[in-house]
């Protein structure tokens, strides 16, 4: 099995690894080590020959002399630079969705909307290799490249993907949890329910008030319980002790979390 490129049991790194340089500040840089390869920045350039073999927190100066340090990548960043060909979902949403999916280790999950593979990216690290992801997306091109964002941290063992319209239905697989991130998810909530387990957990994420009303309907018809509406809001602050302060932009809103749980049907949904 591929190991995850994430969690390295060497103190070392090595060839193949997905790595950070981290720069003065917070910026940083995210690279996969290949032998004869170099990483080129305003502030030198680093030889990824000279960052294999070394321990993880070392000092590593570029050919200008710029200090960086070499460690290994949390899941934050590597969303934060994940190839993208479309909006990706942030970690502020991601985070939260993650602990009210109950996504652990030994969770399955269907996941409609890929994208570029932002929330499935963090979702395959959580899973563990005992759980697992069955990814459907209706365009080609965007599944191609979330395929290759999973590849690079070594996961892609985790995840089924499928090139299709759930408007067809799902592949009859039986699941924890499903994850919608698609613009009319209320018209798919019958078939959300017929593959979740009893208990099972539901997310999605929708822009406008007026798509939430909807998905707020088709919950109530099919006796889901549990159901939460909310956003999350995000503010940084200034780092530093002579000027400590609120940043000038902070990430507001992006979208409303609408979190429910499956249980057994309490009416008719036929007859709502």
């Amino acid at each position: 099995m591929k190991r995850n490129m994430l969690i390295s049991d060497s103190l070392v790194a090595q060839e193949g690894d997905v790595v950070e340089l981290l720069s003065s500040g917070s910026k940083f840089f995210i690279l996969t080590l290949e032998s004869g390869k170099e990483l080129q920045t305003h502030r030198g350039i680093i030889s990824h020959d000279d960052l294999i073999g070394k321990e993880w927190g070392s000092k590593i100066l570029s050919h200008k002399g710029s200090q960086f340090y070499l460690i290994q990548p949390g899941i934050s960043d590597i969303l934060q630079t994940t190839k993208r060909n479309t909006q990706i979902m942030y970690p502020k949403d991601i985070g939260y969705i993650l602990i009210r999916l109950n996504i652990t280790p030994g969770t399955k999950i269907i996941e409609a909307g890929t994208g570029s593979g932002s929330l499935t990216q963090a979702l395959a690290l959580f899973v563990g290799d005992e759980g697992h992801i069955y990814s459907y997306e209706s365009r080609e091109d965007m599944l191609n490249l979330a395929k290759k964002n999973i590849a690079r941290l070594g996961l892609s063992e985790r995840v089924t993907f499928f090139n299709k319209d759930i408007s067809v239905g799902f592949e009859g697989q039986t699941v924890d949890a499903v994850f919608l991130d698609l613009p009319n998810p209320y018209d798919f909530i019958g078939q959300v329910k017929s593959s979740l387990n009893p208990g099972g957990f539901f997310g999605t994420i929708l822009p406008t008030t007026n798509q939430v009303l909807r998905i707020l309907t088709a919950l109530r018809r099919y006796d889901f319980q549990q159901i939460d509406v909310c956003e999350i809001l995000l503010r940084f602050y200034q780092a530093q002790e002579t000027k400590f302060r609120p940043v000038d932009r902070m990430v507001a809103h992006t979208g409303f979390l609408i979190l429910a749980r499956s249980v057994a049907n309490l009416n008719d949904a036929e007859s709502y």
